[in-house]
Protein backbone atom coordinates (compact mmCIF):
# COMPACT_ATOMS: atom_id res chain seq x y z
CA UNK A 1 0.00 0.00 0.00
CA UNK A 2 2.79 2.46 0.95
CA UNK A 3 4.70 1.70 -2.26
CA UNK A 4 1.58 2.28 -4.32
CA UNK A 5 0.98 5.64 -2.66
CA UNK A 6 4.59 6.71 -3.32
CA UNK A 7 4.20 5.75 -6.97
CA UNK A 8 1.04 7.82 -7.30
CA UNK A 9 2.66 10.85 -5.65
CA UNK A 10 5.73 10.65 -7.90
CA UNK A 11 3.60 10.19 -11.00
CA UNK A 12 1.50 13.21 -10.10
CA UNK A 13 4.40 15.57 -9.36
CA UNK A 14 5.18 16.32 -12.98
CA UNK A 15 1.60 16.50 -14.17
CA UNK A 16 0.26 19.97 -14.88
CA UNK A 17 -3.23 21.08 -15.88
CA UNK A 18 -4.41 19.54 -19.11
CA UNK A 19 -4.14 22.01 -21.96
CA UNK A 20 -7.17 22.57 -24.18
CA UNK A 21 -6.82 21.19 -27.71
CA UNK A 22 -5.99 23.64 -30.47
CA UNK A 23 -9.17 24.06 -32.53
CA UNK A 24 -9.24 23.14 -36.19
CA UNK A 25 -10.83 25.08 -39.00
CA UNK A 26 -10.69 28.50 -40.63
CA UNK A 27 -10.99 31.17 -39.45
CA UNK A 28 -9.34 30.69 -36.05
CA UNK A 29 -11.43 31.65 -33.03
CA UNK A 30 -11.56 35.29 -31.85
CA UNK A 31 -10.14 34.48 -28.41
CA UNK A 32 -10.88 36.20 -25.11
CA UNK A 33 -13.47 38.96 -25.40
CA UNK A 34 -11.97 42.44 -25.40
CA UNK A 35 -13.52 44.69 -22.73
CA UNK A 36 -15.11 48.00 -23.67
CA UNK A 37 -12.60 50.85 -23.52
CA UNK A 38 -12.44 54.49 -24.59
CA UNK A 39 -11.01 54.06 -28.08
CA UNK A 40 -10.51 57.81 -28.41
CA UNK A 41 -8.75 58.35 -25.12
CA UNK A 42 -5.56 60.41 -24.94
CA UNK A 43 -2.08 58.98 -25.32
CA UNK A 44 -1.53 55.24 -25.68
CA UNK A 45 -5.15 54.18 -25.29
CA UNK A 46 -4.20 50.51 -25.71
CA UNK A 47 -2.87 50.72 -22.14
CA UNK A 48 -6.48 50.47 -20.94
CA UNK A 49 -6.25 46.78 -21.85
CA UNK A 50 -3.44 46.02 -19.40
CA UNK A 51 -5.60 43.95 -17.03
CA UNK A 52 -7.17 42.06 -19.93
CA UNK A 53 -3.73 41.40 -21.42
CA UNK A 54 -2.41 40.15 -18.09
CA UNK A 55 -5.22 37.59 -18.01
CA UNK A 56 -3.93 36.16 -21.32
CA UNK A 57 -0.47 35.40 -19.91
CA UNK A 58 -0.86 31.73 -20.82
CA UNK A 59 -0.29 32.67 -24.45
CA UNK A 60 3.29 33.68 -23.72
CA UNK A 61 2.73 37.04 -25.43
CA UNK A 62 3.84 40.19 -23.60
CA UNK A 63 1.18 42.52 -22.23
CA UNK A 64 2.39 45.38 -24.42
CA UNK A 65 1.94 43.30 -27.58
CA UNK A 66 -1.44 41.91 -26.50
CA UNK A 67 -2.67 45.41 -25.75
CA UNK A 68 -1.75 46.43 -29.29
CA UNK A 69 -3.57 43.47 -30.85
CA UNK A 70 -6.65 43.94 -28.70
CA UNK A 71 -6.80 47.66 -29.38
CA UNK A 72 -6.44 47.13 -33.14
CA UNK A 73 -9.28 44.60 -33.19
CA UNK A 74 -11.47 46.89 -31.08
CA UNK A 75 -10.86 49.88 -33.35
CA UNK A 76 -11.74 47.83 -36.43
CA UNK A 77 -14.80 46.48 -34.62
CA UNK A 78 -16.10 50.04 -34.55
CA UNK A 79 -14.75 51.24 -37.89
CA UNK A 80 -15.59 48.11 -39.92
CA UNK A 81 -17.85 45.83 -37.87
CA UNK A 82 -18.55 43.74 -40.96
CA UNK A 83 -14.89 42.67 -41.01
CA UNK A 84 -14.95 40.88 -37.66
CA UNK A 85 -11.18 40.58 -37.32
CA UNK A 86 -10.07 38.92 -34.09
CA UNK A 87 -7.02 39.92 -32.08
CA UNK A 88 -5.88 36.32 -32.42
CA UNK A 89 -5.36 36.71 -36.17
CA UNK A 90 -3.16 39.77 -35.67
CA UNK A 91 -1.25 37.92 -32.97
CA UNK A 92 -0.78 34.90 -35.23
CA UNK A 93 0.77 37.05 -37.94
CA UNK A 94 2.98 38.94 -35.49
CA UNK A 95 4.18 35.66 -34.05
CA UNK A 96 5.30 34.42 -37.45
CA UNK A 97 6.76 37.73 -38.57
CA UNK A 98 8.77 38.74 -35.51
CA UNK A 99 7.84 36.70 -32.42
CA UNK A 100 5.80 39.69 -31.26
CA UNK A 101 8.58 42.20 -31.75
CA UNK A 102 11.32 40.09 -30.18
CA UNK A 103 13.09 38.82 -33.28
CA UNK A 104 16.86 38.61 -32.90
CA UNK A 105 18.04 41.02 -30.23
CA UNK A 106 14.92 43.18 -30.39
CA UNK A 107 12.37 43.83 -27.68
CA UNK A 108 9.38 46.05 -26.94
CA UNK A 109 9.58 49.20 -24.88
CA UNK A 110 6.63 50.10 -22.65
CA UNK A 111 5.33 52.42 -25.38
CA UNK A 112 5.32 49.57 -27.92
CA UNK A 113 8.39 50.67 -29.84
CA UNK A 114 10.73 47.93 -31.07
CA UNK A 115 14.36 48.43 -30.12
CA UNK A 116 16.59 47.84 -31.94
CA UNK A 117 14.44 48.19 -35.05
CA UNK A 118 13.56 45.04 -36.99
CA UNK A 119 14.62 45.22 -40.64
CA UNK A 120 14.32 42.30 -43.04
CA UNK A 121 16.58 41.11 -45.81
CA UNK A 122 17.00 43.07 -49.03
CA UNK A 123 14.27 42.20 -51.52
CA UNK A 124 16.80 41.91 -54.31
CA UNK A 125 15.46 39.01 -56.36
CA UNK A 126 17.82 36.42 -54.90
CA UNK A 127 16.58 32.80 -55.07
CA UNK A 128 13.32 32.60 -53.15
CA UNK A 129 13.25 36.37 -52.57
CA UNK A 130 11.00 38.90 -54.30
CA UNK A 131 12.53 41.75 -56.29
CA UNK A 132 11.32 45.14 -55.06
CA UNK A 133 13.37 48.19 -55.93
CA UNK A 134 13.65 50.99 -53.39
CA UNK A 135 10.48 53.06 -52.97
CA UNK A 136 11.34 55.32 -50.04
CA UNK A 137 14.95 56.40 -50.54
CA UNK A 138 15.88 54.19 -47.59
CA UNK A 139 13.90 56.33 -45.14
CA UNK A 140 12.26 53.39 -43.35
CA UNK A 141 14.61 50.51 -44.08
CA UNK A 142 18.01 52.18 -44.53
CA UNK A 143 18.34 50.71 -48.05
CA UNK A 144 18.18 53.01 -51.07
CA UNK A 145 18.65 50.17 -53.57
CA UNK A 146 16.00 47.62 -52.63
CA UNK A 147 13.10 47.69 -50.21
CA UNK A 148 13.17 45.65 -46.99
CA UNK A 149 10.28 44.67 -44.75
CA UNK A 150 10.31 46.58 -41.48
CA UNK A 151 8.88 46.36 -37.98
CA UNK A 152 7.12 43.69 -35.95
CA UNK A 153 4.47 43.11 -38.65
CA UNK A 154 7.03 43.32 -41.50
CA UNK A 155 5.62 45.94 -43.86
CA UNK A 156 7.46 46.96 -46.99
CA UNK A 157 7.82 50.76 -47.24
CA UNK A 158 5.43 51.13 -50.18
CA UNK A 159 2.64 49.33 -48.32
CA UNK A 160 3.32 51.31 -45.17
CA UNK A 161 3.13 54.57 -47.09
CA UNK A 162 -0.39 53.69 -48.20
CA UNK A 163 -1.76 52.02 -45.08
CA UNK A 164 0.35 53.16 -42.13
CA UNK A 165 -1.57 54.73 -39.25
CA UNK A 166 -0.78 56.28 -35.87
CA UNK A 167 -2.42 54.16 -33.17
CA UNK A 168 -0.62 55.31 -30.02
CA UNK A 169 -1.41 58.99 -30.22
CA UNK A 170 2.11 60.33 -30.69
CA UNK A 171 1.34 61.88 -34.08
CA UNK A 172 3.65 59.57 -36.04
CA UNK A 173 2.82 56.42 -38.03
CA UNK A 174 5.82 54.26 -37.16
CA UNK A 175 6.16 50.69 -38.51
CA UNK A 176 8.57 49.97 -35.64
CA UNK A 177 5.82 50.62 -33.08
CA UNK A 178 3.64 47.59 -32.40
CA UNK A 179 0.50 49.68 -31.78
CA UNK A 180 0.82 51.41 -35.14
CA UNK A 181 1.83 48.21 -36.91
CA UNK A 182 -1.00 46.11 -35.43
CA UNK A 183 -3.72 48.59 -36.38
CA UNK A 184 -2.20 49.02 -39.83
CA UNK A 185 -2.20 45.25 -40.31
CA UNK A 186 -5.82 45.04 -39.18
CA UNK A 187 -6.87 47.77 -41.63
CA UNK A 188 -5.00 46.07 -44.46
CA UNK A 189 -6.46 42.64 -43.68
CA UNK A 190 -10.02 43.94 -43.48
CA UNK A 191 -9.67 45.80 -46.76
CA UNK A 192 -8.18 42.71 -48.40
CA UNK A 193 -10.54 40.02 -47.13
CA UNK A 194 -13.79 41.77 -46.34
CA UNK A 195 -15.55 39.42 -43.93
CA UNK A 196 -12.83 37.73 -41.89
CA UNK A 197 -15.38 35.67 -39.98
CA UNK A 198 -15.84 33.61 -43.15
CA UNK A 199 -13.36 31.04 -44.44
CA UNK A 200 -13.03 32.63 -47.92
CA UNK A 201 -12.58 36.13 -46.49
CA UNK A 202 -9.96 35.08 -43.93
CA UNK A 203 -8.01 33.08 -46.49
CA UNK A 204 -8.06 35.93 -48.99
CA UNK A 205 -6.81 38.39 -46.37
CA UNK A 206 -3.95 36.14 -45.29
CA UNK A 207 -2.89 35.31 -48.84
CA UNK A 208 -2.87 39.02 -49.66
CA UNK A 209 -0.59 39.60 -46.68
CA UNK A 210 1.70 36.76 -47.75
CA UNK A 211 1.09 34.62 -50.84
CA UNK A 212 1.99 31.32 -49.22
CA UNK A 213 -0.32 28.50 -48.16
CA UNK A 214 2.21 27.25 -45.61
CA UNK A 215 2.33 30.76 -44.12
CA UNK A 216 -1.47 30.83 -43.93
CA UNK A 217 -1.59 27.47 -42.14
CA UNK A 218 1.11 28.48 -39.66
CA UNK A 219 -0.70 31.70 -38.82
CA UNK A 220 -3.97 29.77 -38.47
CA UNK A 221 -2.39 27.28 -36.07
CA UNK A 222 -0.85 29.95 -33.85
CA UNK A 223 -3.98 32.13 -33.85
CA UNK A 224 -6.09 29.09 -32.97
CA UNK A 225 -3.74 28.27 -30.09
CA UNK A 226 -4.02 31.83 -28.76
CA UNK A 227 -7.80 31.60 -29.04
CA UNK A 228 -7.83 28.99 -26.26
CA UNK A 229 -5.07 30.59 -24.20
CA UNK A 230 -2.20 28.36 -25.31
CA UNK A 231 1.33 29.38 -26.19
CA UNK A 232 3.10 28.17 -29.33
Amino acid sequence: MAAALVTLVIAGCGAGPELPPIPEGIPPGPGAVIPVIDLDGPGRTALQLRNWASEQSGTGISSVALEAYGYAAAVMGRAKPECGIGWTTIAGIASVESRHGTHGRSGLDDDGTVRPPIVGIALDGSPGVALIRDTDGGALDGDDVNDRAVGPLQFIPETWKRWGVDANGDGVADPQNIDDAALTAARYLCASGGDLTSEPGWQKALLTYNQSNSYLLTVRHRAAAYSVGRRV
